[in-house]
């Protein structure tokens, strides 16, 4: 695993940003949270995702892919009914 540095954690807390904001836009329903809790649930949107997608897939992406994006906001998508079940959040 390799040093991910300041550049690398700002460049982490914008991408889950905005893969928060598309999870939150694509999922039915208003989702009550605001700005740091977005990107906290696309940050671990994509965690989830990355989890799901090296379970499915054996080999090790690098970088940046258009699908990982995507399994991104699914992951989140799943992160916010997750959390909607079990803490009953309205």
């Amino acid at each position: 695993m390799q040093n991910i540095g300041v550049i690398g954690i700002i460049k982490m807390i914008v991408v889950g940003l905005i893969v928060g904001i598309l999870a939150r836009f694509f999922y039915p329903g208003a989702v009550h949270m605001g700005l740091l809790m977005t990107a906290v649930l696309g940050i671990v949107g994509s965690f989830v995702a990355g989890m799901i997608g090296a379970m499915l897939h054996r080999e090790s992406a690098e970088g940046f892919h258009p699908a990982g994006f995507v399994y991104s906001v699914i992951g989140a998508i799943i992160v916010i009914f997750l959390a909607r079940s079990v803490f009953h959040i309205a």
